[in-house]
C-alpha cells in the first residue's frame, strides 16, 4: 500500500502550486486505480492547516473548499485513513528513540509509526526528514519516472 504525505496533498490540491499538475495526476492515479492507498489522519489535519492559513496563502483556500477536497479523495473505495492501534505508542517510541526525535519532528514519527503499523510499504513525500526512519521506504512521486 502507498501513503500520501502532507505536502503531496496540498500541491495536488492548490492549483497556484508549481507541482499542482503533476501531484493532481499521481493522486488521481491512486484514486482511480485498484490498489489500496492510504492517508494518515496527522497528514488531513495538516492538510487542512496549511491551505487554510492565511499567512501561507493568499488567498487561503476557504475551509469548505479544502473539506470538499477531502470529500473527494475519500471517496476513492480504494482509500485507507490511518489511526493509530491500541500498540501505536510502542511503535511511535522505537522510532523516536532511534531516529533521536524531538520537537516538531514527532510529528514525522508519528506518520511513519502509523504507515508502519499499518503495512504501508511505500510513503510518497517531498519531506527528507523521513529518512530519520531507514524502514520506511519514502519515495517523491514528483521526481522523473
Amino acid at each position: 500500500m502507498i501513503a500520501v504525505d502532507t505536502n503531496v496533498l496540498v500541491y495536488a490540491h492548490r492549483e497556484d502550486s508549481p507541482f499542482h499538475q503533476q501531484a493532481a495526476g499521481r493522486i488521481a492515479e491512486l484514486a482511480e486505480g485498484v490498489a489500496a492507498w492510504a492517508i494518515p489522519w496527522p497528514c488531513i489535519h495538516e492538510f487542512l492547516s496549511i491551505v487554510t492559513h492565511p499567512k501561507i496563502y493568499a488567498p487561503p483556500t476557504p475551509l469548505e473548499r479544502a473539506l470538499d477536497q477531502l470529500d473527494a479523495w475519500l471517496q476513492s473505495p480504494t482509500l485507507t485513513l490511518l489511526a493509530e492501534t491500541q500498540d501505536y505508542l510502542t511503535t511511535l517510541r522505537r522510532l523516536l528513540l532511534s531516529g533521536r526525535v524531538s520537537g516538531p519532528k514527532v510529528h514525522d514519527a508519528r506518520i511513519a509509526a502509523l504507515c508502519q503499523q499499518h503495512g504501508v510499504r511505500e510513503l510518497w513525500s517531498i519531506d527528507r526528514d523521513f529518512g530519520r526512519f531507514p524502514a520506511l521506504s519514502v519515495v517523491n512521486p514528483l521526481a522523473s519516472r
